[in-house]
C-alpha cells in the first residue's frame, strides 16, 4: 500500500506542479505579490496532497516564538517537505537556495519572480556579499527569510556542517533569528521514493540572543536545533514503534 500511495503522490505532485506553474506564467507580467500568492497556492497544494494521499500530517509548536514582520528562520533540513511547509505560516517567505534551481523551466521563473535569494556556491566571498545585500533588502521590505544552515538535507539523527555565513548574516542585520527543529525525514526522507504516514512536528524555538560572538552564535544555534530535532525524532519513533 505504501508503494502504491507513493506512486500516486509522485504523479499528483508532478501534475499539480506542471498544471499550476503553467497557469501562473501570465502572472509573471504582474506585480510580485500576485506571484507570491501563486507560490503559496502551489506549496499549500503539495502539503495537502502529502496529507491526503500519504497521510503525512503535521503539528506546529512554539508559534509564540515567531515574531510578526521580518525574521530569519534557521531551519533543520531533512526533507523536501521542509521547502513547501513554511508558506503556510509565513505571509511572504523568501528561501535561500542554490542558483541552479532558477534554471528549472516554469518553477525557476516563478522563484525568480518571487525574489528568492539564489546563491552561487562556487562564487565564494562574492556569494556571501550577495547574500548580505539581498538579505538586507528582503528584511527591509518586511519579508521573512528561510535558510537551511546545513545547506542540504540530512538524515534523521545526523547533522551536517552549519554554514559560518549564517553567523555573519545574523551579525550584519538587525533581525531576529529563530531556530526551527523538525522530524520530517522520518516520514519523507531525503531522496526517498517511499514515504510513510505519520505526523511531522515543526517546533519554533526561542529566538537566538543578539550580540553573540559569531563562533558562539553558530555553536549555540546548532546545539539548540540538533537537540530539539533529536527529541522530536525520539518522540515520533515511539509512536511508530507502537504502531
Amino acid at each position: 500500500m505504501t508503494t502504491i500511495r507513493s506512486i500516486l503522490f509522485d504523479i499528483s505532485y508532478a501534475v499539480w506542479t506542471l498544471l499550476l506553474s503553467s497557469l501562473l506564467v501570465p502572472i509573471l507580467l504582474l506585480p510580485r505579490p500576485c506571484m507570491v500568492e501563486g507560490k503559496r497556492l502551489w506549496t499549500g497544494g503539495i502539503v495537502f496532497l502529502a496529507r491526503w494521499i500519504m497521510g503525512i500530517r503535521h503539528e506546529i509548536r512554539g508559534l509564540e516564538h515567531l515574531p510578526k514582520g521580518p525574521v530569519i528562520l534557521a531551519v533543520k533540513h531533512q526533507s523536501a517537505w521542509d521547502t513547501f511547509f513554511f508558506d503556510s505560516v509565513l505571509p511572504d517567505a523568501v528561501y535561500v537556495l542554490k542558483k541552479e534551481l532558477l534554471s528549472i523551466p516554469f518553477v525557476g521563473w516563478h522563484m525568480r519572480k518571487t525574489e528568492m535569494i539564489a546563491l552561487d556556491r562556487s562564487a565564494g566571498v562574492k556569494s556571501m556579499h550577495m547574500l548580505l545585500t539581498r538579505a538586507r533588502e528582503t528584511l527591509a521590505a518586511g519579508r521573512q527569510i528561510v535558510i537551511f544552515p546545513e545547506g542540504t538535507r540530512t538524515a534523521p539523527g545526523t547533522s551536517g556542517r552549519y554554514m559560518p555565513g549564517l553567523a555573519l548574516l545574523a551579525a550584519s542585520v538587525d533581525a531576529t533569528v529563530v531556530p526551527v527543529a523538525l522530524n520530517s525525514g522520518l516520514f519523507w526522507g531525503r531522496n526517498a521514493f517511499l514515504k510513510r504516514p505519520g505526523k511531522i512536528t515543526v517546533e519554533f524555538l526561542p529566538p537566538m540572543p543578539k550580540g553573540l560572538d559569531r563562533r558562539v552564535f553558530l555553536n549555540e544555534l546548532q546545539s539548540r536545533i540538533e537537540m530539539a530535532s533529536r527529541a522530536l525524532e525520539a518522540e515520533a519513533r515511539e509512536t511508530l514503534d507502537a504502531d
